[in-house]
């Protein structure tokens, strides 16, 4: 397939890029860091005005992650702006007023879908949830969440507004999370009648793939980081990018960021245009990034050197937002067995 981006989409990029260059240098990335909430209400209403959270199509959305990514940003973008806006939409839900989330991930393995144990239960003319949520993108700052959990219908959604949750450390210090605890904890009953599990699986689907067009940014910015340190860094009186060992690191890191680049790209087309390959193209895409992207991160910080993990240096950012990318949604070896289950049920 020959694929491009149209005009439109370009013209995207360039304002997202020379928005992301003046309001999130790197001074404001560490700076939101540090901050409980990761973000700054002048930043998040400049990201409104600039559209990105009425993004209307996949392809749209990988156009300003791939820019986000390069950084890797810090704040409620893929929540509030990505993942709240696919679920409301799957839910013909018209959502709230302010930031949102989405309670989704269990504790498990393997399909996220299928390790739902949230139970939500109705008593008199309320819904009552109980359970745990232990990863809740920025549910300590959000206005409102949706919570998946299972009924006597099967899966099905709630909105609770105001959310309790409590901050958590993750492995990425740029992307803010909470745990949130349900104890009969009253909540509305939104969506279609009936069972939502597929509404679910594509809302994660499409998902998993906005994460992947994440990691093409942030893999082509930790090579780009890498090549220009190579380029500088002497070592027996020559530059380290003459020795023969990291030319070969960096055509391996290019080839495996061309494959996430395009892998992705054809995975978020299929999804807009509901091809019949969508399912196995948004399998294969989470499936391969975790894994390009992890190596590409870590391979650019081998070529740092001990530097590499540093405070001083971004390379392990990079390398921090990869490996917490690959557990989320449905980590790389459940999607490579999901893979083969479709082309052999094929």
């Amino acid at each position: 397939m020959d694929f491009t981006f149209s005009a439109e989409q370009d013209q995207l990029r360039a304002a997202t890029r020379a928005f992301l260059e003046t309001r999130a240098p790197s001074a404001y990335v560490r700076e939101m860091v540090e901050d409980d909430r990761g973000f700054t209400d002048d930043f998040w209403s400049a990201v409104v005005d600039m559209g990105w959270t009425e993004l209307p199509t996949l392809l749209d959305m990988t156009v300003v992650l791939e820019e986000t990514g390069r950084l890797p940003l810090p704040g409620p973008f893929f929540s509030a702006g990505v993942l709240a806006p696919l679920a409301a939409r799957g839910l013909g839900l018209t959502a709230p007023d302010g930031r949102g989330t989405v309670a989704l991930e269990e504790l498990g393995h393997g399909d996220p879908i299928d390790r739902v144990r949230t139970r939500a239960r109705r008593k008199g003319g309320a819904w009552l949830l109980n359970g745990e949520k232990p990863l809740v993108l920025d549910g300590h700052s959000a206005d409102w969440v949706i919570v998946v959990a299972r009924t006597d219908a099967g899966l099905q959604s709630f909105l609770v507004e105001r959310p309790d949750a409590q901050s958590v450390p993750t492995l990425d210090p740029t992307r803010k999370a909470a745990r949130m605890h349900f104890d009969d904890t009253p909540s509305e009953l939104v969506g279609p009648i009936g069972d939502h599990t597929a509404i679910w699986r594509r809302v994660a689907d499409d998902a998993a793939v906005a994460l992947c067009a994440e990691l093409v940014g942030s893999s082509e910015r930790a090579l780009f980081l890498a090549s220009e340190y190579a380029k500088v860094r002497v070592q027996f009186d020559r530059p380290i990018a003459t020795f023969q060992a990291i030319k070969h690191k960096a055509a391996e890191m290019l080839h495996q960021l061309e494959l996430l680049r395009v892998g992705t790209h054809y995975a978020a087309w299929t999804s807009d245009v509901d091809d019949p390959d969508r399912e196995r193209a948004a399998a294969m895409a989470k499936g391969y990034a975790g894994e390009a992207a992890v190596n590409i991160t870590g391979e650019s910080i081998q070529i740092h050197g001990g530097v590499g993990f540093t405070w001083d240096c971004d390379a392990h950012f990079h390398y921090r937002r990869a490996k917490a990318v690959d557990l989320m949604l449905g980590y790389q070896g459940w999607q490579r067995q999901r893979v083969a289950d479709l082309v052999l049920n094929r």
